[in-house]
């Protein structure tokens, strides 16, 4: 069983509260805009596993240490995550092609800043979008989210709200 905790899009705005939510969580994953090195450099910090890919708002360090895409399977859930890849219904192009050849059982994206979990019963799969983390972008709310994963099954999956950005 492993507790992740899940956010995107932080813009190099860290705020403690990640620290504080995801002190319990084996691993935490960034799905991209990272913003800079120090973000995945205090997440090291609280988890003992992070895995981040990068945005495209990302370069230099951040596109050196991360990858655009994480393919990996854990807890026997397959994991499919990138910045920009759409949702069910409206995967970018060749996205879902690849879901399914892959057969992955939870696609984790950022960019949109709209906090968005939903299954794909075409796929069988479960979509989640953490919405966004930082301070920069449209959203009207700052959300993380968290999630166990325990022997093909995702469960547990709790939305943190960190309040309303600050403009």
């Amino acid at each position: 069983m492993k507790r992740i905790g899940i956010l995107s899009d932080t813009h190099s705005c860290w705020d403690n509260r990640y620290a504080r939510h995801f002190a319990d969580c084996d691993e935490i994953w960034h799905a991209g805009d990272i913003g800079d090195i120090s973000i995945i450099e205090r997440l090291q910090q609280v988890a003992p596993t992070v895995r981040a890919v990068c945005g495209n708002v990302d370069h230099g360090e951040v596109r050196r240490c991360c990858p655009e895409i994480q393919q990996f399977e854990l807890e026997q859930v397959k994991v499919w995550m990138t910045h920009i890849a759409g949702y069910p219904g409206r995967y970018s192009p060749g996205v879902a092609s690849l879901l399914r050849r892959e057969n992955i059982k939870l696609m984790v994206a950022g960019h949109s800043h709209i906090l968005k979990v939903m299954p794909d019963p075409q796929l069988g799969l479960l979509h989640v979008n953490p919405g966004a983390a930082g301070q920069q972008g449209w959203q009207k709310v700052r959300t993380l989210v968290k999630l166990t994963l325990d022997s093909g099954n995702i469960r547990d999956l709790d939305v943190i709200t960190l309040g309303k950005l600050i403009v």
